[in-house]
């Protein structure tokens, strides 16, 4: 977090900062999911975190804090799955799967989450937003590194970063569409199906780069 971004606290005791925080993060959350952020008050986000308004306020100073705070956490819980599944040391296109899998399963796991972000981020300040924002830009910066690292030829940069976007979409759509989706396709069903079509899009994408090699090897020949 930058010095511009950073909530400020009157408690130094870092250890209970975190504490207190993350009693904060799962109230707000289990309220936001309920009532929206707007609808929801600092005085019920410290009654479902288990301490008074005034302990609340020593720890962050307004209530767009607090969703600060849901939004980073949640970003935080995602980068940590996504490092805990990829394997560069030894890339393929199974640790490919296995990445999508794994980042599949945890926006299963955080549909409500994911939902209360793309519905609240926008009640943060500007600069507030940017942050939160070059967050997301780096999860797809990780999904690209391990696409680049696993396929075993080379894409287009545009390719790259298109499919990483596919992926980070796809997997919350999950929850997005759920309405829809949940009622047709089992999780596994979903994460199979969707693993498919993008392994045949980098099987097209292999023929396509084949074949322009093959042409500028012979028009070299000529």
């Amino acid at each position: 977090m930058t010095e511009k971004n950073k909530i400020l606290s009157s408690v130094k005791d870092v250890s209970l900062v975190e504490k207190r925080r993350s009693q904060m993060i799962k109230g707000a959350i289990s309220l936001f999911k309920e009532k929206g952020f707007h609808r929801t008050t600092t005085r019920e986000i410290a009654k479902e975190s288990g301490f008074s308004i005034g302990t609340l306020y020593e720890y962050i100073r307004t209530k767009e804090d607090v969703l600060f705070l849901v939004v980073d956490a949640i970003y935080k819980q995602v980068r940590q799955r996504l490092e805990a599944a990829i394997d560069l040391k030894n890339p393929s296109v199974d640790n490919l799967e296995s990445v999508i899998r794994s980042y599949f399963e945890l926006m299963d796991d955080m549909q409500e989450e994911v939902i209360i972000l793309y519905q609240e981020v926008k009640s943060l300040k500007k600069e507030t937003r940017d942050y939160v924002l070059q967050k997301e830009r780096d999860m797809v910066g990780m999904l690209e590194e391990v696409i680049v690292s696993c396929v075993p030829h080379d894409m287009a940069k545009q390719d790259v970063k298109l499919l990483a976007n596919n992926i980070f979409i796809q997997g919350q759509m999950w929850g997005f569409r759920r309405w829809m989706l949940q009622k047709q396709f089992t999780l596994d069903e979903y994460i199979e199906r969707q693993t498919d079509y993008l392994t045949q899009a980098l099987a097209i994408e292999r023929k396509n780069t084949k074949d322009r090699r093959m042409d500028d090897g012979t028009s070299a020949t000529v």
